[in-house]
């Protein structure tokens, strides 16, 4: 509960995002004030009409969606660094999120670091794009970084701490049996498939000779620094029994022999 932790739910978060519809549309701020407190920064710093006008000093703020731009101007004066902008047109399986960010060091562009979900736990790597940090900022940094999309609605916090997800590897073969690199199985983990199964029925990792011998422990250690779980919490799903590959000129052999029905 809110009143309990200070941790909004799933539902709470659901109630100030904007629809699927929206977000597609373009850039968009979320506002994550869940309560009535007098406070109205964000609305006098929008000169846009991007929120709602306040009735009262102490209503909640409400986004006008189709004046928002997501420019991030009402991120900064927040005081109570509730604001967030999403854009999910930035890139085919990533999402651009803007920050507030009051700690050091400061992030700098081209770093690969921890993203954080709203109780400081690490969920996924993310990429600095931009870090805004200027007088008229109130000391409070705005950090733009790629976030893969399934992690929108959990990212709410970044950690400068590297991240060991070396990029130089991506052409590294991982399913010598399938022919799947390295950077496939990233790629497929940054848009939302985080067991060994799914990864398996779409990439074919796991399904030759070895039945994921040699690949398997190598995918599960890649979901484990991408997602933040253990490999403890990790399997690799349901095994086959072993295939032998067998050449036509045998089959055919064992069709005159009458061995084949």
């Amino acid at each position: 509960m809110l009143e309990n932790t200070g941790i909004p739910t799933p539902e709470d978060i659901d109630s100030v995002f904007p629809s699927e519809e929206r977000l597609n549309q373009g850039p968009i701020i979320v506002i994550e004030c869940y309560k009535k407190i007098p406070c109205n920064p964000c609305y006098t710093v929008c000169h846009r009409g991007g929120i709602k006008p306040f009735e009262d000093i102490n209503d909640r703020p409400i986004v006008v969606e189709e004046n928002c731009n997501g420019c991030g101007l009402c991120i900064s004066k927040c005081p109570g660094l509730a604001i967030m902008a999403v854009d999910m047109t930035y890139s085919e399986t990533e999402a651009l999120v803007k920050l507030p960010y009051e700690f050091f060091p400061m992030p700098e562009p081209g770093m690969v670091i921890k993203g954080l979900d709203r109780e400081g736990n690490f969920i996924t790597p993310v990429k600095v794009v931009k870090v805004f940090n200027t007088k008229a900022t109130d000391r409070t940094a705005v950090v733009s970084v790629a976030v893969g999309k399934p992690f929108i609605r959990q990212i709410r916090n970044i950690k400068v701490e590297p991240v060991e997800v070396n990029q130089a590897d991506d052409d590294v073969i991982v399913c010598r049996c399938s022919d799947v690199s390295l950077g496939e199985i990233r790629g497929l983990i940054r848009k939302g498939y985080t067991t060994f199964d799914e990864i398996k029925r779409i990439s074919r990792v796991g399904m030759g000779p070895c039945q994921s011998k040699n690949c398997g422990p190598i995918v599960l250690k890649e979901i484990a620094v991408m997602t933040g779980k253990s490999l403890d919490a990790l399997a690799l799903g349901t095994y086959r029994q072993p295939v032998k590959s067998l050449k036509l000129g045998e089959i055919a052999d064992e069709a005159e022999r009458g061995h084949l029905k």
